[in-house]
């Protein structure tokens, strides 16, 4: 008997082609564009007009980024997507009512996650952040953000993990896991080679194949097997001439075909130009979508440049989503976090994360010593960056307020007068501007050297903290951002030698949200901690490294030069204006511009490492309260087999407890295309040693990841010769080695595709 359409409904898996069949071209039409964005105070004529008809539709999370639409005839249930790299970002208050806040999370910043090398405690905090996204209604999180830091100045560093796409991959992987086991989705983003905010809508991204399958696309890759994300967000940008939103080979052939990925791909938020090309090339969801688009879709679908059974194909993906959606699982969300718990998952996860730099016997500071506090950001905290990877968060622990909590005497006179100058300062600061703005930094007091003077005769030492932020939209600047500002400058140099004078130690807090340069002023310090833009709980987490409560146990993710000129990409980002070109009267679209990827694989410390260039931190770089000593590796696997099994011992030969981050790099033999020094194939973290305490770590390489991308094969190929697996306490440090010969050269995997 024929099924009545009327009774039709989304049930299960097996119910999508009869639900899609029952659906009219109007319906699927809207299922594949969203339901707009609702901004307040922004002016008209910047976004793109909605859909008259979802005028009137409340939203059921105020301040998330976007939603699809219901068809509540055939069960179909609107979902809603909410920004999330570091957190769930909500609108706090909702209809004015500041009596019931909506507060969430604010977790540390990507790459402060990244710096601990640790998958458990990452998909720990993905856990916290699922959580509080189901308390509040959100049926996916727009996160993690994990383009490649190719340089140190891109804008949104601090959303993404690392300058190696291997640690980029396993961190988004693990993040993913967390968030997803708690019955919400994830969306791994910007797919791909995004890797700054300069033009970023009108952008043409010019890169080898080569350096885009080494480099910028194969986090992706490893995010997609080991995690498994339910959407992927392709990115504004161009590649080699075509939007990533509109690429077939990039979201059909590699990330469908080669990747197997089974989830939908949505757009950036406005990305791309041509709706049809979008839907045609497989990318699902058009967002935040507005009634241009399902114009334009409704005339290709007559005319069909739009075939049926690709729309229909791209509505199957969007309901394969909605089945596994706390919506349509009518999940009775009670928006009422746990805030307090994941509060505590961010202070640890935060102190354990923090990377050492320096430490001239000036680290720990044991509670009750007496520190001078200087710096406006140990009294005003960054917390995280800004723009879409911000949260809406309850409070701040500042430094000052946790270095008293915690047993420390700190100088009242100098609490009161940073409290007072900070007040005026954010008094005077402008009112932001655009839909994106970082607020300036508020300069640092000039120092009075008498007042110094006497706390450097009564304090224990000093801690200075420097602080930077930066967000979506722009990108930083070498001058005053990537250097140290006069006023900066000024203030260490006084502070370092009233107390240097007096016998005492100097310790730098950098709370950054990126690279800065450290070599032309650490000597003036004795110990350097890098706390990165910690969360919320961040003052918190410091104080409990500098008491020695927690012994830092991160390393770099990202690398510190001695100079900015020495970056590999500096004489090429952030790009160039293409002459003639328009923003169209829309500042938020950018002009036509292009960048060359011309350092190609060589990013970060591929580059600093292959061209011998001396850095100031490099990268998997960071000290320890404790020592370590390594055994030698050992091949455990027999001869021939993959993957590669490397076994060693780590022992704590230090007198505190502490954990060890065990690097493997592989350096391979030579080839006329040139290969870097080393590469990171594999990491692990033991858990907190003793001292005298020992614990074996396996780890294990397959021959995709001794293989290089060759353009002319289109392979992944696995060159004969002799390979060193180099255990490494940085990029630029080996420890000990294990050579494996490989008698003949494998192919480790054949593509077709290339993106272009």
């Amino acid at each position: 008997m024929a099924q009545d359409k009327n009774n039709i409904r989304l049930t299960d898996k097996q119910s999508i082609p009869r639900v899609v069949a029952a659906m009219t071209a109007e319906e699927k039409v809207s299922l594949v564009t969203g339901m707009g964005l609702r901004i307040e105070g922004l002016p008209p004529g910047i976004l793109p007009p909605g859909d008259p008809k979802d005028a009137n539709i409340p939203e059921k999370v105020p301040g998330a980024a976007g939603r699809t639409h219901a068809i509540p005839r055939l069960g179909i249930p609107s979902l809603t997507l909410s920004d999330g790299p570091a957190g769930v970002r909500i609108a706090p208050f909702r209809n004015n009512d500041t009596t019931r806040p909506y507060y969430a999370t604010g977790f540390p910043v990507a790459t402060l996650l990244a710096s601990s090398w640790d998958t458990a405690l990452v998909t720990q905090i993905g856990k916290a952040m699922g959580k509080e996204a189901l308390e509040y209604g959100i049926d996916v999180i727009l996160g993690p953000g994990m383009n490649i830091q190719r340089n140190p100045l891109g804008g949104r560093n601090f959303e993404y993990f690392s300058e190696d796409p291997l640690l980029t991959g396993h961190m988004a992987a693990a993040i993913v896991r967390g968030v997803q086991s708690m019955g919400v989705g994830a969306s791994i983003k910007h797919f791909a080679a995004n890797n700054q905010e300069f033009n970023r809508m009108q952008l043409n991204t010019i890169v080898s194949q080569r350096a885009l399958r080494e480099i910028y696309l194969r986090g992706f890759q490893l995010a997609v097997k080991y995690g498994q994300p339910w959407t992927v967000m392709s990115s504004y940008n161009k590649i080699n001439g075509v939007y990533t939103s509109e690429s077939p080979a990039l979201l059909k052939n590699i990330l469908r075909g080669e990747w197997k990925y089974k989830g939908i791909v949505m757009t950036d938020w406005f990305g791309g130009t041509d709706p049809v090309k979008q839907l045609n090339a497989y990318n699902n969801l058009l967002m935040p979508g507005f009634y241009a688009q399902s114009q334009a879709l409704l005339a290709a679908l007559k005319d069909g440049s739009l075939p049926a059974q690709t729309l229909d194909a791209n509505v199957a993906g969007i309901l394969q989503l909605a089945i596994q959606s706390p919506a349509f699982k009518k999940y009775k969300y009670t928006d009422k976090p746990d805030l307090t718990g994941s509060a505590a998952i961010v202070r640890r996860a935060a102190a354990e994360s923090m990377v050492l730099l320096k430490n001239d016997s000036a680290l720990p500071i044991a509670p009750p010593g007496k520190v001078a506090l200087f710096g406006v950001t140990s009294y005003k905290l960054i917390a995280g960056g800004t723009g879409s990877g911000d949260v809406n968060k309850a409070y701040v622990t500042d430094l000052d307020k946790a270095m008293l909590q915690g047993g420390y005497v700190l100088d009242a006179g100098l609490q009161t007068e940073y409290a007072r100058y900070i007040a005026e300062k954010t008094a005077q600061q402008p009112k932001p501007t655009g839909l994106f703005s970082t607020p300036p930094p508020i300069p640092e007091q000039q120092p009075d050297t008498d007042a110094i003077n006497r706390l450097a005769k009564y304090m224990d030492a000093a801690i200075i903290t420097i602080g930077r932020n930066a967000g979506e939209g722009s990108d930083r600047k070498v001058e005053d951002d990537f250097l140290l500002r006069e006023d900066e400058r000024t203030l260490l140099k006084a502070v370092s030698e009233a107390f240097h004078a007096n016998n005492k130690k100097v310790i730098v807090v950098l709370n950054i949200g990126g690279v800065i340069e450290t070599a032309s002023w650490r000597s003036l310090a004795d110990a350097i901690l890098l706390a990165w833009q910690p969360g919320q709980e961040g003052g918190s987490s410091i104080a409990d490294v500098i008491s020695g409560n927690v012994n830092p146990s991160g390393r770099l993710a990202a690398t510190f030069p001695m100079a900015y000129q020495d970056v590999p990409s500096a004489a090429d980002f952030p790009g160039k204006e293409l002459p003639g070109g328009s923003d169209n009267g829309n500042p938020l679209m950018g002009k036509p511009s292009e960048v060359r990827y011309a350092e190609d694989v060589y990013v970060g410390y591929r580059g600093y490492t292959t061209r011998n260039i001396a850095t100031a931190y490099p990268f998997g770089y960071g000290l320890s309260y404790t020592t370590f000593s390594y055994s030698r590796p050992r091949i455990a696997s027999a001869p021939g087999t993959y993957p590669v099994r490397i076994s060693v011992t780590v022992t704590n030969t230090g007198n505190r407890p502490g954990r060890e981050v065990v690097q493997l790099y592989v350096s391979a033999p030579a080839i006329a295309q040139g290969r870097p020094v080393r590469e990171l194939k594999a990491f692990a973290k033991t858990a907190i040693l003793p001292p005298g305490g020992k614990e074996t770590l396996q780890l294990s390489v397959n021959t995709q990841d001794l293989a290089w991308f060759d353009e002319a094969k289109m392979a992944w190929v696995v060159t004969p010769g002799n390979y060193k697996f180099e255990l490494g306490s940085n990029a630029a440090a080996v420890i000990s080695s294990a050579d494996l010969k490989i008698p003949k050269e494998i192919i480790a995997e054949k593509v077709s595709v290339s993106v272009k």
